[in-house]
């Protein structure tokens, strides 16, 4: 059983057409508050990023925000963050965001968020970390990219144990407990062998 200190989230700079996703947010962020697990995120105060700080604090939980110079010069920085990192690239943000956290939660949002998610998806099964990751399905979301997945499974592109790395579930207090368990598969090597050629 993993005991987190900081866990990160990856979400969206905009709030979305639903409800639920802002609801989801600050439900997310009240958990970790009430479970002193420190939020550490991109550093924003929009969207969805700054609803889940705004919970966490409301909650008299810690917040670390990380984000580059540029936005933070923006004025896009959330002036309540505990602590905020400001870095020179968004290269060093996600690399600062994922040395400081014990596993990750990705929520709705765009392209970037997607990006973080696959980035550190891409290192946990290439075996450069092994902290737990996990997908907050906020009224299904998430459903066409868990299919397409599972077809990357039935096209060989993905092996089994690997796409059961990712964790997902609906109600984030459940999510944390299912990371919480988490145990990186021993598969020796990343990819199976090569299948032998016919030699004629």
């Amino acid at each position: 059983m993993r005991n987190f200190q900081r866990v990160c989230v990856y979400c969206g700079s905009h709030d979305g057409d639903l409800a639920a996703y802002r609801e989801g947010a600050e439900q997310l962020g009240k958990v970790l508050a009430d479970r002193r697990i420190e939020l550490v995120y991109g550093g924003g105060n929009i969207g969805l990023m700054g609803r889940i700080a705004d919970a966490v604090i409301a909650g008299g939980g810690r917040v670390t925000g990380v984000i580059p110079r540029d936005l933070q010069e923006r004025e896009l920085a959330h002036a309540g963050a505990t602590r905020l990192i400001v870095v020179e690239s968004m290269h060093e943000r996600k690399a600062r965001m994922a040395d400081a956290a014990d596993a990750f939660i990705a929520m709705p949002g765009g392209i970037g968020t997607l990006e973080e998610l696959f980035e550190t998806f891409t290192w946990l099964q290439l075996g450069f970390h092994d902290k737990p990751l996990g997908l907050l399905n906020v009224a299904g979301f998430y459903d066409d990219l868990l299919r397409f997945l599972d077809q990357l499974v039935d096209r060989g592109f993905l092996r089994p144990p690997h796409r059961a790395m990712l964790a997902v579930d609906t109600d984030p207090g459940r999510l944390l407990e299912t990371l919480a368990t988490f145990e990186s598969p021993r598969l020796g090597r990343w990819w199976p062998k090569p299948i032998a050629t016919d030699p004629r």
